[in-house]
């Protein structure tokens, strides 16, 4: 659908750069142009080109000895929530219990500024905020409050009884511990219900809890959570799936995105090039959160031996070849010591490596497979006149080797320096008002 353009940040106006880009790189098509000078004004991209009329008073930046691109996307991850080995043995629903959605909004403003250092100025938020805290950070960043991704979040997830949670009847019923992390829908009023009120408590997609119980959404259930997103200003609907039947029925219904590759995964007796093929038909994205297999080998349902990593990343392979869309998403929202969030993810591409997708691949999926899945191609991420300037620089050529994503040197968002030299440098981006819209929901 067509979206209104983003408004500026406050911060931004009044000011004005002249980018010099060594290799001036276009995901899209895997080219890349050299000695490239770029305007930004008022937060957004001018012009572009070989030569170019500076605009007066515009600071000029050198990036000659770089690689400068758009930003890069997560389309899976949870900024408002961190699991750890220590005290909770990186189970997460001793974390809900005991942080608050308070603590929660401010650890995902750092864990959103450790992204932004790593070159991802757009980030998917799946759920597991408590209460709304996904769109507090983003309403936060979209004010120019605090430096971070653009946030596409999808508010409170959406299941039958329980969620993800096994809790006591005394819990359910007496405490009711399954919100917020929550929402029980099990028949179409609630279904009905629950989007409305994801979406006036500011979600910009919906995710849902395909079948983690065993009374799963049937078709028709996921086809109603699609018709009221949809009337809900055309948002998209998400889908977490962990059975091939689940997945099976998603399709049906035309969901927007299968989330985890769970039931995608090739070993015995499954049907993943079946599946694949019916989603390149229907067009339905592939959002895998491949973990890779690491020394820390964290990953929700207890860590990635060899033997799940290979099945993983012949389903990864698999969907390649048949055409899947695909985008480059993480699940990471647990802490592993000694490094960032950003880290964390970008070390992501260990399992895009192994799965022998090529370098220029990767890039087009972490970049513009990311802006379309997130449903913003049309106003942001692309280094664009007109668009926000969101871009990045790096050392070495990622469209022949995608590790050179790992330093990521330089960071501008919406047209305000982040990173400088290797060197965050926030302090344009904060600031406590004023109110950049009457709602800001």
């Amino acid at each position: 659908m067509t979206h209104e353009q983003p408004k500026p940040l406050p911060s931004s106006a009044g000011t004005a750069y002249t980018i010099r880009a060594g290799r001036l790189i276009d995901p899209e098509t895997g080219t890349a142009r050299t000695n490239q000078l770029i305007s930004v004004k008022d937060g957004r991209i001018v012009e572009i080109g070989a030569t170019l009329t500076p605009l007066e008073g515009a600071e000029m930046i050198d990036l000659s000895n770089l690689s400068v691109l758009p930003g890069l996307v997560d389309a899976h991850d949870h900024l408002a929530i961190t699991y750890k080995k220590f005290p909770e043995s990186n189970v997460f629903y001793y974390t809900y219990i005991q942080d608050s959605t308070a603590i929660r909004a401010i650890q995902a403003v750092s864990n959103g500024m450790q992204l932004l250092s790593a070159g991802f100025t757009v980030e998917r938020d799946c759920g597991n905020a408590g209460l709304y805290a996904d769109t507090a950070l983003r309403v936060a960043i979209e004010q120019g409050w605090i430096p971070g991704p653009t946030i596409i979040n999808s508010g409170i997830i959406i299941g039958g009884t329980g969620g993800q949670f096994n809790p006591t009847p005394e819990m359910a019923k007496e405490h009711n511990i399954t919100y917020p992390e929550y929402l029980d829908a099990d028949t179409p009023d609630e279904i009905i219900k629950a989007v409305r009120q994801n979406v006036l408590f500011g979600a910009k997609f919906i995710k849902i809890m395909v079948d983690s119980k065993p009374y799963p959404y049937t078709v028709d259930d996921m086809r109603l959570f699609v018709k009221e997103a949809a009337n809900a200003g055309g948002l998209k609907v998400a889908g977490h799936v962990e059975t091939e039947e689940g997945a099976r029925r998603a399709i049906e219904a035309g969901i927007w995105s299968i989330e985890h590759d769970i039931a995608l995964i090739e070993h015995e007796n499954a049907h993943t090039d079946e599946l694949h093929k019916l989603m390149a038909e229907k067009g339905i994205w592939r959002v895998g959160t491949e973990t890779p297999l690491t020394e820390y080998g964290v990953s929700f349902y207890g860590g990635v031996a060899q033997a799940e990593f290979d099945s993983r990343v012949k389903g990864l392979k698999n969907a390649y070849e048949n055409g899947v869309k695909m985008a480059f998403s993480t699940d990471a929202d647990y802490y592993v010591p000694d490094m960032t969030r950003g880290q964390v993810v970008i070390n992501f591409l260990k399992s895009w490596k192994a799965a022998g997708i090529p370098a220029k691949e990767i890039l087009k999926i972490m970049t513009i497979n990311g802006y379309k899945v997130s449903d913003i191609y049309d106003k942001r991420g692309l280094i664009k006149a007109g668009f926000p300037a969101d871009i990045i620089a790096v050392k070495g050529n990622p469209l022949e080797d995608i590790d050179a994503l790992r330093t990521v040197v330089f960071v501008m968002k919406d047209g305000l320096v982040f990173k400088r030299d290797g060197v965050m440098v926030p302090e344009k981006f904060l600031h406590g008002g004023p109110v950049n819209g009457w709602s800001i929901r």
